[in-house]
């Protein structure tokens, strides 16, 4: 069987092709705002879906719903492949919607379980001691199995912790009522942006991001995030929380023919914008890791600066659009953008950069030994696809043929730490208002005799096998945040 072609995804004296083998050693596209980004993303995703390898992308302005359709529409682009000598052949991708906010996608959950509580703390912006207690709380909850599948578990969780300060302090060291508040205070604020739709049930299963269609092209899932993106750091903890459930779930497959997903990271410098050094450090492990899983990561960016070394170093293919260099700043960016290639001797490729037009970029492939080409400027080839959006017709008419339709629309709300904690109150209650057989002592407060005594043993008895069991179930609720590396494992 022959190897799968390459992607052409420029042109210059030559075709600058990207070996599908290789693809899974990661990438960057980089560039300033309006000189082409988008459209090598476009090109990029287009050529992996034709390979038949699902893509995964965040559309955070809006313009790559046309996906889902074929081009043609743009007198540009006729004008770029003749330019080039290509045929323009429109070709529309199978393209499925997502969106936390479920308005121009299906609806995108996960559980606060398998969110886990370094990334959540990072959601809600505590700081170290606030985030302690959330450690706490998800703790609490393992021990005794109650699952934590949305807000209100959580909530509720918090409010069990806070009436169990006293009896947990020894163990676990202080429950800060003020933590406690700040916690629940940014939980408001989650609910109030309407972002506490992200987590439930139904929850996205990742094998529907590996999909094909019937003609063995690669499903490319579309992330609506134009309102997402409001929210930066939910928008870049939702990517690394899929990112590092494709490494918890994927089998090691080395260096495969081709990849099995490829995932863009569009606005990457939101990523590692005031990330903790902890993060941070997950971050560049994740981004090492998955490659064996089969995941080529490409970061999208303006500038390379805003990926730390340790990351840039890892990404072998590079595609650079212009920058500018107007400010220090700018000037320095464009320095280690020319000093991240491999040098081509007939380039002067610092003053090339700032010199690009509009589709024009700075193009290095890892070649068939793994190593990177010299740098070559070139046009980006045109896509395939529409260039204007969906119209909200059209976008229905989509979402109305995806293979996910009703398998997410509707959630469910099955039994979990806030129906149980609520049970546990109700019957305590109850327990406490019964009258005992003596004349109107409450049952929990009547001195026991002999048979009371046996029962009491019996009692601590079937307390101690509750907390077993809870504690075994607690580890059998695990979350899904790269096992011990993000401090939890997946849940069952």
């Amino acid at each position: 069987m022959a190897p799968p072609a390459p992607i052409l995804v420029a042109k210059s004296t030559e075709e600058l092709l990207l070996l599908p083998a290789l693809a899974n050693r990661h990438g960057l596209v980089a560039g300033a705002t309006g000189t082409g980004k988008t459209v090598t993303l476009r090109v990029l995703a287009e050529g992996f879906s034709r390979l038949g390898v699902p893509v995964f992308l965040a559309d955070v302005k809006g313009d790559l719903s046309g996906l889902a359709r074929p081009g043609g529409d743009s007198p540009k682009l006729a004008e770029r492949a003749r330019e080039l000598g290509l045929a323009l052949t429109p070709e529309a991708s199978p393209v499925v919607f997502l969106d936390v906010y479920g308005e121009a996608g299906h609806p995108l959950r996960t559980t606060i379980s398998e969110m886990g509580p370094l990334l959540l703390a990072r959601v809600l912006g505590l700081n170290e001691t606030q985030a302690g207690v959330l450690q706490m709380a998800f703790r609490v909850a393992d021990e005794g199995g109650l699952l934590l599948l949305d807000v209100k578990d959580l909530r509720a969780m918090l409010e069990h912790l806070t009436e169990r300060a006293a009896e947990l302090r020894a163990r676990y060291g202080n429950v800060s009522s003020a933590s406690v508040g700040a916690i629940q205070r940014a939980l408001l604020a989650l609910e109030s942006q309407g972002a506490d739709r992200l987590f439930g049930e139904p929850a996205l299963a990742l094998e529907d991001l590996l999909r094909t269609d019937l003609s063995g092209r690669g499903q490319v899932t579309v992330l609506h995030a134009e309102r997402l993106v409001r929210s930066p750091q939910l928008y870049a903890t939702l990517l690394l929380w899929l990112l590092s459930e494709l490494f918890e779930q994927l089998p090691e497959v080395g260096d495969p023919e081709k990849p099995r997903l490829v995932f863009f990271f569009d606005e990457a410098h939101l990523l590692f914008e005031d990330a903790p050094d902890e993060l941070r450090a997950k971050i560049e492990q994740v981004v090492r890791l998955v490659r064996s899983k089969g995941v080529g990561v490409y970061f999208v960016t303006q500038s390379p600066l805003d990926v730390p070394d340790a990351v840039l170093g890892q990404l072998g293919n590079r595609v650079q659009h212009a920058l500018r260099a107007f400010t220090p700043r700018d000037q320095k960016a464009v320095r280690a953008a020319a000093e991240t290639f491999r040098a081509n001797p007939g380039l002067d490729v610092e003053a090339a950069i700032t010199q690009l037009g509009v589709g024009e970029a700075l193009v290095s492939f890892l070649d068939a030994r793994g190593t990177p080409a010299p740098v070559q400027r070139a046009l980006v080839v045109p896509p395939r696809s529409r260039l204007s959006p969906l119209t909200p017709e059209e976008r229905a008419q989509v979402m109305a043929a995806s293979p996910l339709r009703g398998r997410y629309d509707a959630p469910v709300d099955r039994e979990s730490a806030y129906e149980r904690l609520q049970r546990r109150a109700t019957e305590r209650e109850a327990e406490g208002e019964r009258p005992g057989p003596a004349g109107g002592a409450p049952r929990g407060r009547q001195d026991a005799g002999a048979l009371g005594q046996a029962g009491d043993m019996l009692g601590k008895m079937a307390t101690s096998a509750m907390r077993a069991a809870g504690t075994q179930i607690g580890r059998e609720i695990m979350r899904g945040i790269l096992g011990s590396m993000f401090g939890g494992g997946r849940r069952r």
